[in-house]
């Protein structure tokens, strides 16, 4: 989407962590990272099957605790890794929290809200639209999905 800046840390090894830690735990892989001035503020991996929770993805409970650690609803000026292209309610999240940066991994076809399927940074309706860069870590981000799917199956 958009070339990386000059002097560019990736976090994404941190959010990758988590998907593992996700992997590890029997949820789908998926890791995400709040960063503000090259500081962590939150990571979470998905969660919504040990919380009973459909609304438990990376990102959202990422964008909570960064919210939390911050006393704000609001995450200007922050980025936000997560391994995979954010579902539709997740990135509507990202534009309410006013997320500045989103790096995100591996791209999803199937159930995307960026590049894919809602597109919701690309509506009139969306609020704030955050610079998205995508691919980073992509490879071991769509390994991790690839083998535990496979293992769901096999």
């Amino acid at each position: 989407m958009k070339e990386q800046r000059e002097g560019f840390r990736s976090f994404m090894a941190a959010a990758l962590e988590e998907a593992r830690a996700a992997g590890a735990r029997g949820e789908v892989p998926v890791g995400a990272v709040v960063v503000s001035g090259g500081r962590v503020l939150a990571r979470a991996g998905n969660r919504t099957r040990e919380l009973a929770d459909p609304t438990a993805h990376a990102e959202m409970l990422a964008i909570r605790e960064a919210c939390r650690v911050l006393g704000s609803e609001r995450l200007v000026g922050c980025d936000l890794y997560v391994t995979l292209e954010p579902c539709p309610m997740c990135a509507a999240a990202i534009s309410a929290a006013r997320v500045g940066r989103l790096y995100y991994g591996a791209a999803d076809p199937k159930s995307g809200g960026v590049a894919v399927g809602a597109r919701v940074f690309s509506h009139p309706q969306c609020h704030h639209v955050p610079e998205v860069y995508d691919g980073i870590g992509a490879g071991e981000a769509e390994a991790l999905l690839k083998g535990f799917f496979a293992g769901k199956r096999g």
